[in-house]
């Protein structure tokens, strides 16, 4: 209980560390005055890491998530050559003392040192990237997925602000947690960080002998049980202090070790050749520690093992750098409470992020980080920055990182999978890692190192090291293999193993590392073992030195991009406002990497309703944080957004062909009414109507008692069209069918007449046609005029869909079709969408017959519309027409993009659009109902109620002068509704039982005068 307790407590206040570290490196990269490391420089093991090392600080930097006042180093091996841990120190202070704002002088500085230029022989899907970036299964509180690098920086964020100058050294895989606040940096020389740790963890690492007084007494490096008892290093808990690679340096003890390689305060070049060199190989721990211990001795120092093997020239550097140091101490600093993780194997790798992450849990470490993917509960998986299909298997014991996993991809037990792109593939208990190569002759160069959970790449041949299925002896024995076809060496390890084929794509290396893997437990096919011995084969080390590690920032930076554009879609497939979608990708929104991958997306693989809301999302995140990509502007994005929606519901239609007709009246003329909306209007429009469904009640009118639509055509002897529109006493004559086809200019007068010989398959949309030829097919050349009569302009009336409507009525006529109305609806939904004016159907429906409609449409891109004559007893209608009114406003429609805010906010997932389109829909069968009672009272209600849901819609829909004219007559009227989108235009009003529309008048003209607001004569068609 004491000890569950214990851990428990210590869980809180770690996690407490946690989120205080994380908030101290914040005010590190906003803040400059705050206390942080001047330098942070980072060992690599060749050229290439380096570089790869050196990417990943770059693409920080340019996110702006590194400490704002630090500067950096990434220091390789020189030549390759592997020169200790401690040569590699040397290298760095050498580096430092170089710097312009050091010059040797260490005073003031604070100083961090990653050691981080291992092979990862235990890990080799890390040697590439190096451990030190190798991932942390958390996702960092900005959104990043965290790795080793990063969780360093946080954690030691606190650090600069307990000590004034020196050096803190670091081992690269081993992951610190602790409270700054605990770190004591009084101390002269050297300062060892430790931890209590049990006993069975000390004795697989190093362990300090505590001299009673804080100061380091004893090294013991790798100790059994018994000896670490037997000396006095176990305490009563069974604790010991771990050797956590952690050190500190002052700048008197960086001097001394700087002094090995100077004369006269100037680097000696023989002397730094003496000691980093590949031969010396000078640990930081066994060679630069050992001496400050106290109990250390010079006979016993030559006798410590090295780092690399014992010689002659080991020998002298130990002399000189006894010399140099024996004269210092070591602090011992235990941190308590603390934790110390380190990340050995693959096997313990895969074990941690399945087995053991739930003991991480107050960390906030979790399997799944940075992640499309959705685990079922059952399936104990890991996933770190991979998108992974839903189509998709993982089994258990499964760990996928820095990956793309497609199509029907299953992944059986115990898998790991590295910096790979997998489809349509079944991969079997094993470890696969894609490494592209430095390109030869230009030309791209791919192996996937496949090895086993368990396997140790340094075990040997002999000693019967494990191999996938099975262990390299068996491996080369059912395979008729020798020796020498694997290894040019005489190690015969599974890291100098020649296994891996170098082959020209990442797909065809897979299928090899299949093959690695049959072999390893049985009998393969001689013809593809024999093809697999004639390629170009590298073994794990040579892979890792040749690797093209250039490519490892852009793979992951594409793979996030990709991540973050599923959650996104995610977020507008489940419904959400795009405003909250667009905080998957941060506060400042998309960057252009995300931009282009979306719109190729939006190109080449979304279906419409993902691709329209896409569109719309990218626009209005353009628009308001003052964006282009590319030159384009939001504006374009959205054009092409609505674009979308018209070309697709154009696409769906079939009466859109071209055909050939005859004239078969001289002369043709239409007349139609306009029409008043009540229920339903905007659930008509696209893309709601395609997506939801539509659902409309409206009534054609008289308006003065004339029909006010007119369209007229005649047969002219010569061959070219001639248009007319009367009411804006525009006139012309075209002769080519290219002008017809200019039919997208708002401010053409005959746009209109255009785009209806277009949708009527007249004349095609696009390409070459040839006017004269067909004119004389239809034998001869036409009139075709339109004029709408006595109605101001934004009426809210329907007069431009209606009028669209009267134009392929007149044609169809003109030219003996059969149309129906269905044809009849269809073909003008087409011409609005060539004219991009972008409307729905209820207009035309409203206009092109007689009687008040309940018009339905099901959910699809090509709408069948099912129209409804409401069957009213003559009562009903006697009421109706008596107590129904317009009321002109005496002002246009204000002039703004109405369509695209509406139906933009429904795109956009606004939640109160979307409510209020539906509403709309009940209201809308609601007053169908009531007007079938015969309740013209409960009707009236249900206006009250639409003009309440359309300000919900719309705020624009009303003004100051609409709500004074309802509220000027408000005595009069029971209710009241807008005509059209509103905003202007005619209201309509049901008037109380008893009053008349003289009344109205009268009253309404004693508030108004002459400024032009009226009632006007409604007559309904029936």
């Amino acid at each position: 209980m004491i000890i569950d307790q214990y851990k428990k407590m210590k869980n809180l206040f770690l996690r407490q560390s946690y989120i205080d570290a994380w908030e101290d490196y914040q005010r590190s990269i906003r803040k400059r005055s705050f206390a942080q490391w001047d330098y942070i420089v980072l060992t690599a093991s060749n050229e290439e890491q380096a570089n790869a090392f050196q990417s990943q600080i770059t693409y920080r930097q340019n996110k702006n998530v590194l400490p704002c006042k630090t500067k950096y180093l990434v220091l390789p091996d020189p030549d390759g050559k592997r020169v200790g841990s401690g040569g590699a120190t040397l290298q760095v202070l050498r580096k430092l003392a170089e710097q312009e704002d050091i010059a040797g002088d260490f005073h003031n500085k604070r100083i961090l040192v990653i050691h981080s230029g291992g092979d990862s022989k235990r890990v080799p899907q890390y040697s590439v990237c190096g451990k030190l970036f190798s991932p942390v299964p958390r996702e960092l509180p900005d959104g990043r997925a965290s790795t080793l690098f990063d969780e360093f920086l946080i954690g030691m964020a606190g650090v600069p602000s307990r000590f004034r100058e020196g050096m803190l050294v670091l081992s690269g895989d081993v992951l610190l947690l602790f409270n700054p606040l605990q770190i004591d940096a009084q101390f002269h020389g050297a300062a060892a960080i430790s931890m209590k740790s049990p006993v069975d963890v000390g004795k697989d690492h190093g362990v300090f002998l505590n001299n009673g007084k804080d100061y380091v007494k004893k090294f013991l490096h790798k100790q059994s049980i018994e000896t670490l008892e037997k000396l006095g290093a176990v305490n009563t808990h069974g604790n010991v202090d771990l050797d956590t690679g952690a050190v500190l340096f002052d700048v008197n003890l960086m001097n001394a070790l700087l002094s090995l390689v100077q004369t006269d305060g100037k680097i000696d070049a023989e002397k730094y050749a003496r000691f980093v060199n590949e031969k010396s190989r000078i640990s930081l721990y066994g060679d630069f520690l050992y001496p400050l211990a106290e109990d250390s001795t010079l006979e016993q120092y030559y006798k410590e093992q090295p780092e690399g093997t014992f010689c002659e020239e080991l020998t002298e550097c130990r002399t000189r750098i006894w010399e140099a140091l024996h004269s210092f101490g070591m602090k011992l600093i235990c941190l308590s409470p603390a934790e110390f993780i380190h990340f050995g194997t693959t096997r313990e790798l895969l074990a941690l992020l399945t087995d053991e992450i739930a003991d991480y849990e107050y960390l906030d470490w979790k399997p799944m980080v940075f992640t499309n993917y959705k685990s079922e509960k059952k399936v104990q998986a890991a996933v770190h920055n991979a998108l992974i299909e839903g189509t998709v298997q993982l089994a258990d014991k499964c760990y996928v990182e820095n990956s793309w996993l497609r199509g029907n991809t299953v992944l059986e037990k115990d898998c790991v999978i590295s910096q790979l792109e997998l489809k349509d593939v079944t991969v079997p208990s094993m470890v696969m890692h894609g490494v592209e190569l430095k390109r030869e002759n230009g030309e791209k160069r791919y192996i996937v190192r496949a090895y086993g959970i368990k396997d140790n790449p340094k075990k040997t041949l002999e000693e019967r090291g494990s191999f996938l299925a099975g262990d390299l002896r068996s491996f080369i024995n059912l395979n008729n293999l020798k020796t020498k076809d694997i290894w040019e060496s005489e190690d015969h390890s599974l890291w100098k193993a020649k296994l891996y084929p170098v082959v020209e794509s990442q797909e065809k290396a897979v299928s090899w590392a299949f093959l690695l893997h049959r072999m390893s437990s049985e009998k393969a096919d001689e013809v593809k073992v024999a093809e697999w011995k004639s390629l170009k084969r590298y073994s794990l080390e040579e892979s890792f030195q040749i690797a093209d590690a250039s490519v490892l920032v852009p793979w992951e930076e594409k793979l996030e991009n990709r991540i973050l554009i599923e959650r996104f879609l995610n977020r507008l497939r489940a419904g959400e406002h795009y405003v909250d979608s667009l905080k998957t990708f941060g506060i400042t929104e998309l960057d252009e990497k995300q931009f282009d991958m979306l719109m190729e997306m939006a190109e080449k693989e979304l279906p419409f309703e993902e691709k329209i809301r896409v569109l719309y999302s990218i626009s209005r995140s353009m628009k308001f944080m003052k964006k282009n990509f590319h030159g384009i502007s939001y504006d374009q994005i959205e054009q092409k957004c609505f674009a979308t929606i018209q070309q697709e519901i154009f696409r769906a239609s079939n009466v859109n062909q071209v055909k050939k007709y005859k004239i078969a009246e001289n002369q043709v003329k239409v007349s139609l009414p306009v029409r008043v909306n009540w229920g339903g209007g905007w659930t008509d429009t696209p893309p709601y109507c395609n997506e939801k469904g539509g659902v409309v009640l409206n009534a054609a009118i008289l308006l003065n008692g004339q029909e006010p639509i007119e369209v007229e055509l005649r047969k002219l002897p010569e061959k070219h069209i001639e248009f007319a529109s009367l009411d804006l006493d525009a006139h012309g004559v075209v002769t080519t069918a290219a002008e017809i086809q200019d039919c997208h200019n708002p401010y053409d007068s005959f746009a209109l007449h255009k785009a209806a010989l277009i949708a009527c398959g007249i004349i095609p949309m696009e390409g070459e046609a040839d006017l004269e030829k067909i004119l004389d097919e239809m034998g001869g050349g036409f009139y075709m005029s339109t004029c709408v009569k006595g109605v101001p302009k934004g009426s809210g009336l329907g007069t431009s869909s209606i009028l669209s409507g009267a134009c392929v009525r007149a044609l169809g006529k003109f030219l003996g079709t059969n149309w129906s109305d269905s044809d009849v609806y269809e073909l003008v939904l087409n011409l609005e969408q060539i004219m991009s004016t972008g409307g729905g159907w209820q207009d035309q429906v409203g206009g092109l017959t007689g009687g008040i409609k309940y018009i339905t449409s099901r959910p699809g891109m090509k709408q069948k519309l099912k129209v409804e004559y409401l069957d009213l007893d003559e009562a009903t209608k006697a009421e109706l027409q008596e107590r129904f009114a317009l009321i002109y406003t005496g002002q246009r429609r204000l002039a703004r993009n109405l369509l695209r805010d509406v139906v933009g906010n429904y795109i956009g997932g606004k939640k109160e659009s979307k409510e209020a389109l539906e509403e709309m829909k009940h209201l809308a069968v609601m007053m169908r109902y009531e007007l079938e009672q015969g309740d013209v009272d409960a009707f009236a209600r249900l206006l009250n109620e639409h003009w309440e849901v359309s300000k919900k819609l719309d705020a624009g829909s009303t003004n100051t002068c609409i709500d004074q004219i309802f509220a000027s007559c408000e005595d009069l009227i029971d209710g009241k509704f807008i005509s059209g989108a509103g905003g202007g235009g005619f209201l309509q009003v049901i008037l109380k039982k008893g009053v008349s529309k003289e009344m109205l008048r009268a009253q309404l003209l004693d508030v108004y005068q002459d400024s032009g607001v009226d009632v006007w004569d409604a007559e309904f068609v029936w």
